[in-house]
C-alpha cells in the first residue's frame, strides 16, 4: 500500500531529481524519489541470487568439449563473471551457483567468490535438475525474496526497479521481460496489465500476443519453491504456469541490453557487441 505525503525540497535537489526522469525506465518525479529512497536505506534489492550454470551446451561445441558454457571467455572473461558483475553492481554479494556439467571447473575458477567481491555456495546437481530442480536443493539458504538468472546470457537491467516493480505487485515471481521483432525462436508472453497469462511457443510475428519474452532473469518468493516437484524439473513447464492461473506471476518489461547465448552466431555477435561498448555494465 503507498501513501500520498508532501515534501519540501530544494529546487536544486529537485532538479537533480527530475533529470533522472525518462518517462520509460524511470517515470516521474514520484518514482525517482521513491527509487533514491530505496537505495539509501539498503532495501532497493534482494540480498540473494542464484545462478543456474549446470547445462552442457551442446550448440556451443567444440568450445563446450573442454569447459562448461559457464567459463567460455568474453573479452578475456568468463561470461558467468558478467552476471555476478551486475550482481554487484546492485550490492548483491549472496551468490549461489547450481553445477552440473563439468562444474569442478567452475568451483576452480571461481572458488569462494572472495577474489571476485562476492561470497559463493555451490549447489551441487548429481544429475540435470532443469532450471527448476536446483531451486529445491538451494531451499535450505534461502531466507527472503531472492533472484535466479540463468549463467549463458549478457543482461543489463535495473535491479533497484524491477524490485520495487516486484514488490508494488504484491508477486510471486517477476519474470524480467525483453522484446523481440523475430518472435518465432521463443516463447513470446501474453500479458493483461501487468501479469503473465501464458506464453506462446514460438508464434509467427503475425500471431505473437506480444513482443516480449522470458530473458532469464527472475524475482522470486520463497514460496514458489513449494511448486516445484521432486527431481527434474523446469521453471518454464512446471512452476510458471501453476503461478499464471493463480495470477501470482507478473511480467518486468526492461529496454536494457540482452543477449542468449546459446549459438556459435550469438556468441560472435556477442563478442562484436562488447568490443562496439554496446553492452557495458
Amino acid at each position: 500500500m503507498k501513501k500520498r505525503v508532501t515534501l519540501t525540497i530544494e529546487n536544486n535537489i529537485l532538479d537533480q531529481v527530475d533529470k533522472e526522469v525518462d518517462g520509460h525506465k524511470i517515470k516521474n518525479r514520484s518514482h525517482a524519489v521513491e527509487l533514491y529512497l530505496l537505495k539509501a536505506l539498503g532495501v532497493s534489492v534482494p540480498k540473494q541470487a542464484l545462478i543456474l550454470a549446470g547445462g552442457e551446451g551442446t550448440r556451443l561445441r567444440p568450445l563446450t568439449h573442454e569447459i562448461p558454457k559457464p567459463l567460455i571467455p568474453l573479452q578475456s572473461k568468463p561470461l558467468l563473471e558478467y552476471s555476478l558483475d551486475l550482481f554487484k553492481k546492485f550490492g548483491i554479494k549472496d551468490i549461489y551457483i547450481s553445477i552440473g556439467f563439468k562444474g569442478d571447473k567452475i568451483k576452480e575458477h571461481f572458488g569462494d567468490g572472495s577474489k571476485f567481491g562476492v561470497k559463493i555456495t555451490y549447489i551441487e546437481e548429481d544429475e540435470p535438475l532443469g532450471t527448476a530442480g536446483p531451486l529445491r536443493l538451494a531451499k535450505r539458504y534461502i531466507k527472503g525474496s531472492f533472484i535466479v538468472c540463468n549463467a549463458d546470457e549478457l543482461k543489463d537491467i535495473d535491479l533497484v526497479d524491477m524490485f520495487l516493480f516486484h514488490k508494488d505487485n504484491n508477486a510471486s515471481a517477476t519474470i524480467a521481460l525483453t522484446s523481440v521483432d523475430d518472435t518465432s525462436k521463443y516463447g513470446v508472453a501474453k500479458i493483461t496489465g501487468n501479469k503473465i497469462l501464458d506464453f506462446v511457443e514460438k508464434p509467427k510475428k503475425e500471431d505473437a500476443p506480444s513482443k516480449f519474452i522470458n530473458s532469464g532473469l527472475y524475482i522470486f518468493e520463497p514460496e514458489i519453491i513449494d511448486y516445484i516437484p521432486e527431481g527434474s524439473a523446469m521453471l518454464e513447464k512446471d512452476v510458471f504456469p501453476k503461478l499464471a492461473r493463480e495470477g501470482k506471476l507478473f511480467g518486468y518489461p526492461f529496454a536494457g541490453y540482452w543477449k542468449p547465448i546459446g549459438t556459435m552466431e550469438e556468441y560472435d555477435e556477442a563478442i562484436h557487441d562488447l568490443k562496439k561498448e554496446k553492452f557495458k555494465l
